[in-house]
């Protein structure tokens, strides 16, 4: 990548502008999926994606420069990986990006790059984001979503698309920034730690009223739960005879007995599939 003397990345055009060049031919997230069931398939990711390495060395050469090898920055251009915008940009215009530049910013063109070495680059950032790629995973984002409407439980506590339960975080763009592996992983840990505005409680008020949801905002003086229809409860602590809390966190831990190995591929499926349409 040509060297920029004086940093331009500031504003947001100038950081969505830099963002596409770089990120390499990756379909890693079929590679890091399989991996964590090598006695289930066998890892075709060599076979299936030959230009993976290409893309590396493109990337590598071309943009790492000014935004690391792992796409995430530095002070001569922006995260490309996690910045929602840049996530949230199509392969076309992150294509013509790439290839056209933007006019007035340090973001210069790539003319000489083809079109080939073009869906490399946007490949591997795909695949930095977290996408990796959906049509290359295992598994069918159809059957996922029953699964994760059905069978799995999922919608009692996530939502996606606003559809679902409340309890635990929106999964609409969990796919955009986490990898097929990354998820597989969560879906079936058995020791997660939830997150702040998800801890589960009991409140029991004065009166005898018994609320059971998650804590969203709490001070010395007051707490907010919201219980699972989704709706808010606001309560003095002063008007409070006990809180119940939770450590523990309300996502089963027997996903891998719950659900087998083709279904298991069908949910990441449909959560990175549900992402890249985001």
């Amino acid at each position: 990548m040509k060297t920029v003397s004086t940093p331009r990345w500031v504003s947001w055009p100038r950081a969505i502008a830099t963002i596409v060049t770089f990120v390499v031919a990756g379909f890693c997230g079929q590679a890091a999926f399989a991996q964590i069931r090598q006695s289930d398939r066998t890892d075709a990711n060599s076979s299936t994606h030959p230009s993976s390495h290409a893309g590396e060395k493109t990337f590598a050469s071309t943009c790492a420069g000014c935004h690391g090898l792992d796409g995430q920055g530095s002070e001569r251009a922006p995260n490309i990986v996690k910045n929602p915008k840049v996530q949230n940009l199509s392969d076309a215009k992150v294509s013509a990006i790439i290839s056209n530049g933007i006019p007035g910013t340090g973001m210069p063109p790539f003319h000489t790059l083809t079109d080939e070495k073009i869906r490399e680059i946007v490949g591997y950032l795909r695949m930095l984001q977290g996408k990796g790629g959906t049509q290359s995973l295992p598994g069918d984002a159809t059957r996922g979503k029953e699964i994760f409407f059905g069978k799995g439980e999922c919608s009692s506590c996530h939502a996606v698309k606003g559809a679902g339960g409340y309890l635990g975080p929106d999964l609409s763009t969990y796919g955009a920034t986490t990898s097929a592996q990354a998820i597989l992983s969560a879906i079936m840990s058995q020791n997660r730690t939830t997150q702040a505005g998800y801890k589960q409680a009991v409140v029991t008020t004065r009166s005898g009223d018994r609320f059971e949801g998650a804590i969203r905002n709490e001070d010395n003086f007051s707490l907010q739960l919201q219980t699972k229809d989704g709706s808010f409860h606001f309560f003095q602590k002063s008007d409070l005879q006990n809180v119940e809390r939770s450590d523990h966190s309300p996502m089963p831990a027997n996903y891998r007995e719950r659900l087998n190995s083709a279904e298991l591929d069908d949910l990441v499926n449909y959560l990175m599939n549900t992402a890249a349409k985001s």
